[in-house]
């Protein structure tokens, strides 16, 4: 285990790493981050789970799983419990969601039904024709009915976006494919600096953005009160700071 407890406004951050040895006899490097709130444990944690060995949609599993073990624990503290509970269980949940997997897999081939509303954050490193970069983006969030915040401060760039998962997986094709940006002599090209910091469906707790909108903010405080409002502190947590670095 490695705790590291950071002390914030509105609770405790708890980043650990654990190492299960469960698929195949290898080790499974779990990257866990709860976010304890203030009136924990009477208010359930945020919980984010990252892994190399595992996919996104099987973090996304152990995920859910942790949130449903969590509440068994409301009004108790419980992230002992819950990692304990994780090592001894993750193999079975790995089995379940290659399971529902292979399900959806075959559902979707036959129906174009898709599985909630999702979530994408998108890292930018430069834009060098913003007011038309600023315009193209704008567009295509409103051809495909995204809602979110195409965010400035400083030097950081964010696109956070919300919506039917395919219109999400269209406009990162838009966005990788076309002339949207100029180069450093002036001529059209594509986006090349563009990192995708997290896709994940949207949960009960984050709140759903009614539109598009551009916004720029002096500091790192602004930017964070930005993701607490929309109930994305651990995503803030995760994603945002390593970027100053």
């Amino acid at each position: 285990f490695i705790f590291l407890y950071f002390p914030e406004t509105h609770g405790i951050t708890f980043r650990i790493q654990i190492s299960v040895k469960e698929l195949l006899d290898t080790d499974v490097l779990l990257k866990l981050l709860f976010h304890l709130p203030i009136n924990y444990p009477s208010t359930l944690p945020d919980i984010s789970v990252n892994s190399d060995q595992l996919t996104r949609a099987q973090c996304m599993d152990v995920k859910d799983k942790l949130l449903e073990q969590a509440k068994k624990h409301l009004s108790e503290p419980m992230v002992h419990d819950l990692i304990l509970w994780i090592q001894q269980h993750l193999k079975y949940v790995i089995k379940q969601s290659a399971t529902v997997c292979n399900e959806k897999l075959t559902l979707s081939k036959g129906t174009s039904t898709e599985d909630g509303i999702w979530m994408l954050l998108l890292h930018l490193d430069h834009m060098r024709a913003k007011a038309k970069y600023v315009k193209t983006v704008e567009k295509w969030t409103s051809d495909l009915r995204l809602t979110g915040r195409l965010m400035f401060m400083g030097r950081i760039i964010l696109i956070l976006l919300q919506g039917d998962r395919s219109n999400i997986k269209e406009y990162l094709i838009l966005q990788k494919t076309s002339k949207v940006d100029v180069d450093s002599s002036g001529k059209k090209c594509k986006e090349k600096m563009i990192s995708v910091l997290c896709e994940t469906k949207v949960q009960s707790q984050h709140k759903r953005f009614q539109t598009f909108e551009v916004k720029e903010y002096s500091t790192l405080d602004e930017l964070q009160k930005e993701f607490e409002s929309a109930g994305l502190t651990t995503l803030f947590s995760e994603f945002v700071p390593p970027l100053l670095k």
